[in-house]
């Protein structure tokens, strides 16, 4: 099937690179853990710093405990000469999306988006209450787990999971990962005890730090520096509400949505990362995209985009979790597949705050073969 696009320029990804994900990385700045993997993304393609038309981050100053503490890793990139720059306050997913934006304009012709974050400083599960409305929610300091347990309690009594189902997601997930040599964990993972039930530790991201960057070209261009480009025939996101209690909790209206503008429903996938944090939360978001449910490459529902579709062949975030890049590394592993010729039309989700408030979804086609 030819691939299609709905946007004005053909846009694709053309290299992806990742750090290895570690519990710790004290002896690493934020640069000295950011710049390798700008050194091997620029690698793949042959491009200097000086030839890139726009460079987009992603970060968050939360982590890192200062303010514009992302103008620090531009020291990895190289800002002079002069760079076109810009930074979110978000995972790279969304400075991927301002980078495919900004040469969808025709004001650049390639991109570089990096995303990065050290989790292991600081106390992860009460920085993130931050992200919570700050009038109701923040003041009773729920962490991230907690909230996630309500979702996958949920879940349960909507009878849409057990227990059972959710540890099978995460020996699935770590299964997976061991054939990807930057996971954080993978293999036989034992489940563990309860962090807040029903949630036990398999069922929860490993806290870590990792970095992530992809370039992005445009048509020709992107032939040129890569063999097999993974077009961007699709990109959309969405929120749900801020308020937890205006939502329900067992299914993800924003992904569905998202879904629906980027194109997920009009052609079948066979492959799907998506950016679960929780095993709980991959139950949701198969729903929201029409994937069936049970292992990496089992039937679908009929009724999804694909009849068999790999879910996290990467491990995904049950695997490695590092915040504020876990979202742009599965567009990267998506297209990476592409890349390969292991995969031909592959959807990628990304998401933040509690309880998938926040979706980004891509779908990424390679050149018939």
């Amino acid at each position: 099937m030819p691939r299609t696009s709905r946007h004005a320029r053909d846009v694709a990804v053309v290299a992806f690179a990742q750090s290895d994900h570690l519990r710790r990385t004290d002896e690493l700045s934020e640069v000295e853990m950011v710049m390798p993997v700008l050194h091997q993304v620029l690698a793949q393609t042959g491009l200097k710093a000086g030839e890139i038309g726009f460079t987009c981050s992603g970060s968050s100053d939360y982590l890192a405990g200062r303010a514009f503490s992302f103008t620090m890793t531009l020291d990895g990139v190289g800002a002079w000469p002069p760079i076109s720059e810009s930074h979110v306050e978000m995972d790279g997913a969304w400075a991927l999306y301002e980078a495919w934006v900004k040469i969808q304009t025709g004001e650049a012709d390639t991109a570089l988006v990096y995303s990065y974050g050290k989790s292991s400083p600081g106390p992860l599960r009460e920085v993130l209450t931050r992200q919570l409305d700050p009038y109701y929610l923040a003041p009773l300091w729920p962490d991230s787990v907690a909230l996630a347990a309500l979702q996958a309690q949920a879940l349960i009594d909507a009878g849409e999971t057990d227990e059972a189902a959710l540890a099978a997601i995460g020996a699935r997930s770590r299964a997976s990962a061991e054939a990807n040599p930057h996971a954080q964990l993978s293999g036989a993972v034992p489940q563990g005890d309860y962090q807040v039930r029903p949630l036990r530790t398999g069922d929860c991201p490993p806290i870590g730090d990792g970095a992530a960057a992809v370039i992005l070209a445009a048509g020709d261009t992107a032939r040129r520096l890569c063999e097999r480009p993974a077009w961007i025939t699709g990109i959309d996101h969405r929120i749900e509400a801020h308020s937890l209690g205006l939502r329900d909790l067992t299914d993800s209206p924003s992904t569905r949505l998202a879904a629906e503008r980027a194109g997920v429903f009009d052609a079948p996938v066979d492959t799907a990362e998506l950016h679960a944090p929780f095993s709980s939360q991959e139950v949701v978001l198969r729903k929201a995209l029409g994937i069936g449910p049970g292992d990496g490459d089992s039937p679908g529902d009929g009724g999804g985009p694909g009849d068999a579709v790999a879910v996290n062949p990467s491990g995904g975030a049950l695997a490695a979790n590092p915040v504020m890049a876990a979202g742009l590394i599965r567009i990267g592993e998506a297209a990476a597949r592409i890349h390969r010729g292991e995969s031909d039309r592959a959807v990628a989700h990304a998401t933040s705050g509690p309880c998938l408030q926040q979706n980004l979804v891509a779908v990424l086609e390679g050149d018939p073969v």
